[in-house]
């Protein structure tokens, strides 16, 4: 059967059901290791083509581990979630080694099969951002919305950019996590580039895409604590790979030349960037001539007729640079969409990749606990799958769970205990955690017996009624 199709019937029931809409539909994957040893297939050595014919059972395989566990094979779980509650609508499972830019247009198709009336567009990660992918985008009349990578020559333009640029307007703004902190505001403009796209043929064409520029002031404070922090740590490097190159000497100023161009990384890095070895530091190289006196052949005090003798080597001068950073070139963040401004603002086009941090990432971590499905080992990858799939209706179940208790406390205002003290927006794992005291006791003596719930209090009944559980299952039974 097809995993994906069964999977979006349940999740529609699902939406229908409670009355859910739909107006962002976010989009990810995450990797699930597996133990034991499986046999490789000709599927899992291709998996471009396998990914693309989208395949009913994965193949495990070797391949890049977002769980940091490269020595265990694996599968890709790809999950697209609603904006409203975080719930997974659309689920696919492929081979161990499909990247993601493989299966970001495959995972974006299956989301508009979905046929969901309303849906605004889809949100993505920085993997979405692709030529295919825009392609695609333009193709079929898909809403993205998608980070553009730091390594993209586009991002560092519009930075650069963005900071000649006059205060833009507040796209949003947030309250600081302590009263002390100050509010947290994010300022930014929208502005037209052209770029690269690919279509379906092969034929790769210039189109002007929309990129929203963003400036994070909270953002900017972090960048510029992490960055003091890497570079003191860089520093250490610095000073190490320091006192080894001045060590070596050279017998020509050749030699010591060839030398300095190796260290300084000179010619064509990776995708044509010129390397760069170090981050936060600029090391600066000069030759330097110095007189050595070479090792005499035999032993024993020379005579006094013999001249001493001395030949020049050359040796590498080394001189470092802290390289300073501003909070005005920090807290960047540049988003491209092929939603139009008529549609939807900067604004709301922030706020939709922002909600990517509380719709389908909480739901992938959920999925890595200890009582998930990793590590596993199942004989048949028909049963891998199936197991993926039940994982994800619990998790469909746990965000129901979430959002119609949250729902509930937010309209009738009370609080149920939670990990810090009373919470209006507790987690459906917190909202589980607290039936845990309550309990029946069953007493017979003789031919009487009694049965006692213990535990209930007045949280557990409001919990009941927001998720429409009748409160006359924990009510003391009558003997």
């Amino acid at each position: 059967m097809n995993l994906n199709r069964v999977f979006g019937t349940v999740a529609l029931k699902a939406l229908a059901l409670y009355r859910i809409e739909t107006l962002w539909l976010h989009q990810d994957t995450t990797t699930l290791s597996l133990y034991g040893a499986y046999e490789a297939s000709e599927a899992s050595q291709e998996p471009a083509a396998h990914a693309r014919d989208a395949p009913e059972v994965p193949r495990p395989a070797f391949g890049h581990s977002k769980a940091h566990r490269p020595d265990r094979k694996q599968v890709l779980l790809s999950l697209g979630v609603s904006g409203d509650g975080g719930l997974p609508l659309r689920m696919g499972l492929r081979d161990g080694n499909t990247s993601d830019s493989t299966e970001t247009p495959v995972a974006l198709e299956e989301c508009v099969a979905l046929g969901l009336e309303g849906m605004v567009g889809i949100v993505a990660d920085s993997k979405a951002y692709s030529q295919r992918t825009l392609g695609l985008c333009r193709e079929k009349s898909i809403g993205l919305v998608t980070l553009v990578p730091r390594t993209c020559g586009i991002r560092q333009e519009l930075e650069a950019w963005g900071q000649q640029q006059a205060p833009w307007p507040v796209l949003g703004e947030k309250s600081g996590r302590t009263r002390r902190d100050a509010p947290r505001r994010w300022r930014g403009q929208s502005v037209l580039r052209v770029v690269a796209v690919e279509y379906g043929d092969g034929r790769v064409a210039q189109e002007p895409l929309r990129f929203v520029v963003v400036h994070s002031s909270q953002l900017a404070q972090q960048h510029v604590s992490a960055y003091a922090t890497a570079q003191a740590k860089e520093a250490e490097q610095v000073a190490d790979h320091i006192r080894r190159v001045q060590a070596r000497s050279f017998a020509c100023v050749a030699d010591a030349e060839a030398a300095i161009a190796q260290e300084e990384g000179r010619g064509q890095g990776p995708r044509g960037r010129t390397p760069k070895r170090w981050r936060t530091h600029a090391l600066h190289y000069r030759v330097e001539a110095c007189t050595h006196r070479p090792k005499r052949s035999r032993r024993g005090r020379p005579p006094k007729t013999e001249l001493s003798q001395e030949e020049t080597r050359y040796r590498l001068v080394v001189e470092a640079e802290a390289l300073p950073q501003t909070a005005a070139a920090q807290g960047w963040t540049v988003l491209a969409t092929t939603i139009d401004a008529e549609t939807c603002s900067d604004a709301q086009i922030l706020r939709a990749y922002q909600e990517q941090n509380s719709t389908v990432e909480p739901g992938l971590r959920w999925i890595k606990t200890p009582a998930a499905i990793t590590p596993v080992w199942l004989e048949k990858p028909e049963r891998i799958a199936a197991l993926a799939m039940l994982t994800v209706i619990g998790l469909l179940v746990y965000g129901l769970i979430q959002r119609q208790v949250r729902l509930y406390l937010q309209a009738h205002q009370p609080h149920v205990p939670g990990n810090k003290g009373p919470t209006a927006t507790p987690t459906a794992t917190v909202v589980l955690a607290l039936f845990t005291p309550v309990m029946m006791v069953q007493v017979q003596v003789d031919q009487t017996v009694v049965r006692q719930v213990y535990g209930w209090q007045d949280h557990h009944g409001t919990v009941c009624d927001a998720l429409g559980v009748e409160r006359s299952w924990y009510e003391t039974i009558p003997t």
